[in-house]
């Protein structure tokens, strides 16, 4: 096994949500706890950077408790580079409830990997929370 880490990011770098946007105006506030996510695909996305960075704290406090594993461990040899949302449903503002369908993709051991889901969220006391994906 390689001697790997997560890649580690500053507030100017991109996103590696791929937004567009820079990692601190972007998934940083949000992993930062300085803002919350406010619409369900936002969460998502910030998930998704959560793992390309390997921020399990994150994972597990975005997590909702239903569903939640007790520990995360990630593998650092895991390289997240690309997500794509393919389509969202309710998760606005003022919803409660929403779905995020996504890809992502990933190399393992030099293998390309594709995950594609459709993720069920919840919005509690103002705070989206991923819930489960088919």
């Amino acid at each position: 096994m390689t001697d790997a880490a997560f890649p580690v990011l500053s507030d100017d770098s991109r996103c590696p949500c791929l937004s567009g946007e820079t990692y601190g105006s972007c998934c940083g506030r949000f992993h930062s706890g300085e803002a919350l996510a406010p619409t369900a695909v936002q969460l998502m996305r910030s998930r998704y950077s959560a793992y390309v960075l390997g921020d399990v704290a994150y994972l597990l406090r975005t997590w909702h408790p239903s569903t939640r594993p007790a520990d995360l461990e990630l593998d650092p040899t895991v390289r997240w580079f690309r997500l794509e949302i393919a389509g969202t449903t309710g998760g606005g503002p003022f919803d409660t409830t929403g779905t995020v369908e996504f890809t992502a993709r990933s190399k393992h051991g030099g293998v390309a990997h594709v995950q594609h889901e459709n993720s069920t969220f919840v919005r509690e006391r103002g705070a989206w929370l991923y819930v489960d994906a088919v």
